[in-house]
């Protein structure tokens, strides 16, 4: 288990909910990724680089929505820089689950 942290902490992370609208492949990672562009609303559209290979096609991966963590510095990854962190969890064969929403909601919406 990590450290407790207070709610103060909890809050100055910025989550939110986009839609993917661009999936292309990363042949440049390390480990096979794709290249993600999300719409997040009237906060824009954001890239992320996300290791879900595994489970998720380009095509079921269009138009998805996802949750995400868009205030952390941007990183790059090989040629291409991430400006978000989509959110995931391993399933118990060591493959990322994407975490979403039950319903849609509008792009950009803060996850409490």
């Amino acid at each position: 288990m990590k450290p407790e942290i207070n709610f103060e902490d909890f809050l100055k992370v910025d989550l939110r909910v986009g839609t993917i609208v661009e999936v292309t492949d990363f042949p440049k990672a390390r480990k096979p990724a794709y290249q993600l562009r999300i719409d997040f609303g009237e906060l824009g559209i954001k890239k992320s680089s996300a290791q879900i290979t595994d489970l998720y096609t380009k095509e079921t991966l269009l138009n998805k929505q996802v949750s995400a963590i868009l205030n952390f510095k941007p990183r790059q990854i090989a040629n291409f820089m991430s400006e978000c962190l989509v959110l995931g969890i391993y399933n118990t064969d060591g493959e990322v689950v994407l975490l979403q929403a039950s319903k849609v909601v509008k792009n950009g919406e803060q996850i409490n």
